[in-house]
């Protein structure tokens, strides 16, 4: 909950004080904290033209960090995804660089807590299928080299993938916090960072990231959002380069899941899938479903049992009779 977060501040002289109703630039005013992580805090406000947006505080008291999100976000400002977060614009108060995005309605994480805090259940498999084939939708897409960043093509490795970051719009899902990118100019990619250490692949750890890093760690979120838990016990909190994850355990899923969870979990990368798709497809073929494309008429994506596509009955994804994504964000946080 945001009471057991710290407070994101800024240590400049005369940096920009958060608070209800605040504007952070002419038009744009406060309405409440939307989350805080370990280098930014998120506000929803009010925006001068438009529905409310989502608006990114990061001190610029880090100078290394702002550069380093500066860039990424920039990089990431060209790109178009219907599964990609948007970003609108960025720009700078006093001790504080803003970014301004779309508003999502929650986390994948927010609607696993609801699941299990408000129905006593683990997520419904359809749903985390039809929210993680999208995830996977935009990982393949930013992974292939078919981007421009210094005159050269690269891909980029989202670096920390994990529910918090996978947020909500209705049926859809969409990718953010792209402050970890790296991009790749080869299948192996030298790289300090680590983004959140549960969810990061063992090649990561060793000093590199490889084109298959994202999906291990689409893996990773796939189980802990099915079980609540993660397949192995978290890693060393300082590891080194000879540290190694522990076998893995899938106990917590069913037989026909653990093969494709296994192959996307290799410890070597590439025994891993092709692509963060084609894990999915795996996943979704053991549970016996499949994802329909959106319709020409304006039909939304679905995910249907295979013994339901001859008479195309779908299946049921969000119990709104009891919760939906919506009310994961009216909860009380303190």
């Amino acid at each position: 909950m945001l009471s057991a977060l710290p407070n994101i501040r800024s240590t400049t002289p005369g940096a920009f004080a958060f608070a209800v109703g605040a504007q952070p630039s002419p038009g744009y005013r406060l309405r409440r904290v939307r989350g805080r992580g370990g280098f930014a805090e998120v506000w929803e406000a009010e925006a001068p033209h438009g529905p409310p947006v989502a608006l990114k505080f990061m001190p610029t008291s880090n100078t290394t960090t702002t550069a380093r999100e500066l860039r990424s976000v920039k990089s990431f400002q060209g790109l178009d995804h219907p599964y990609i977060v948007k970003t609108h614009d960025v720009w700078s108060v006093p001790g504080y660089l803003v970014v301004n995005m779309e508003l999502a309605e929650a986390t994948l994480l927010d609607l696993m807590q609801l699941y299990r805090d408000d129905l006593g259940q683990d997520l419904d498999p359809a749903t985390l299928c039809l929210y993680l084939w999208q995830v996977a939708d935009a990982l393949d897409f930013l992974n292939a080299r078919q981007h421009v960043r210094d005159g050269r093509r690269v891909g980029f490795q989202h670096g920390d993938v994990k529910p918090k970051n996978i947020l909500l719009f209705g049926e859809v899902a969409k990718l953010t916090d792209h402050g970890l990118a790296t991009p790749t100019h080869g299948p192996s990619t030298p790289c300090s960072r680590q983004g959140t250490r549960e969810y990061a692949a063992p090649e990561v750890f060793l000093g590199t990231i490889s084109d298959w890093s994202d999906q291990f760690s689409l893996a990773v979120t796939y189980y802990a959002l099915r079980t609540g838990g993660f397949p192995f016990p978290p890693p060393a909190k300082d590891p080194t380069r000879s540290s190694l994850r522990p076998v893995v355990d899938l106990s917590g899923v069913t037989e026909p899941e653990r093969g494709p969870l296994l192959r996307a979990l290799a410890p070597v990368p590439q025994d891993r899938f092709p692509s963060c798709r084609e894990f999915m497809s795996a996943v979704l073929k053991a549970l016996k479903l499949r994802v329909e494309p959106p319709t020409a008429d304006g039909g939304k994506m679905r995910v249907v049992r295979e013994s339901a596509l001859n008479t195309g009955s779908a299946v049921r994804k969000l119990p709104t009779h009891a919760v939906s994504v919506s009310s994961a964000v009216r909860r009380p946080t303190a």
